[in-house]
């Protein structure tokens, strides 16, 4: 299997007004990224909403989504988060029977489990699964920032896990993963992806992908040659989007509006998410105008 590397956009669930899900706009939007041959895509993450979707609904996503992408280059990870450690096994198993490459896997993100209950999450789904794990670690939505001991635990003992999303925000914390383990690093925290790039990350889970995913592309492509003056003059245009997104707390609304904007497929978030305000849209246009 091909590593993984360079820009992962973590794509919406579009949904009709009624808050169904629209899949018929779901394969409009990943046909959009196939086309645009990025790296790979996510389903089924946070910013998928996997949270607000039931089980039917997410075997649908999952079903749907990895059958359109056999054939392409374009690489797929679904996310399989949850609670109990059982249903985090149960999507895995589902997931092993599809075409998709391998899986997204935060902890626990509300029983704030310890380090050692942490790593036996991981534990568990390593030794069921034969497709890579993409480890997690983001406090902001679990509760828990994995300490780097554990982390080199889990990188040292569980064979499957073999790539980490990277979402503190700490440069520093990137910077010493890269050097004191072989998982492969990708940036989590879309306002940090040029400097996590200079440290040693060869990928990127992105949310300003979803609306830039050229200029998200592009920006991996410019550091991987090391043209850092034009990757600092891009990084530029797409910092302002990517610091919208990390500190507006309406991540999922925002990508949905975008997609609304460019002619894709969108829709309202289910509640209790609000859509943005005049102001907000007003704003993302004009974050979006210089990006592709």
């Amino acid at each position: 299997m091909k590593k993984f590397e360079g820009v992962f956009p973590v794509l919406i669930t579009p949904m009709n007004e009624d808050y169904s899900v629209n899949y018929e706009g779901l394969k409009e939007n990943v046909q959009h990224f196939l086309d645009q041959k990025v790296a790979g895509i996510i389903i089924v993450g946070s910013t998928g909403e996997f949270a607000a979707l039931d089980d039917e609904e997410k075997e649908k996503i999952i079903t749907q989504v990895s059958d359109q992408i056999e054939g392409h280059d374009t690489q797929l990870l679904v996310g399989i988060a949850d609670e109990r450690t059982d249903k985090v096994i149960e999507y895995a198993k589902f997931v092993e029977q599809t075409n998709a490459d391998g899986h997204l896997l935060i902890n626990s993100f509300y029983m704030t489990p310890t380090e050692e209950e942490a790593f036996h999450q991981f534990k568990d789904v390593n030794d069921v699964v034969t497709k890579p794990i993409m480890m997690y670690n983001n406090p902001f939505t679990a509760n828990v920032d994995l300490e780097n001991e554990t982390i080199y635990k889990i990188d040292k003992e569980l064979d499957k896990v073999q790539y980490i999303k990277e979402s503190t925000g700490d440069i520093r914390k990137v910077r010493t993963l890269v050097e004191n383990t072989d998982l492969v690093m990708f940036c989590g925290s879309d306002d940090l992806a040029y400097e996590s790039f200079a440290v040693g990350a060869t990928g990127w889970v992105s949310v300003a992908a979803n609306i830039a995913p050229n200029s998200a592309s592009k920006l991996y492509e410019l550091m991987k040659a090391g043209d850092y003056e034009a990757a600092r003059a891009l990084n530029k245009d797409l910092l302002p989007l990517c610091e919208f997104l990390e500190d507006s707390g309406k991540y999922v609304q925002i990508v949905k509006k975008a997609m609304d904007l460019k002619g894709l497929n969108g829709g309202p978030s289910r509640k209790p998410r609000l859509g943005l305000t005049d102001e907000e849209v007003e704003k993302l246009k004009g974050l979006m105008e210089k990006l592709d």
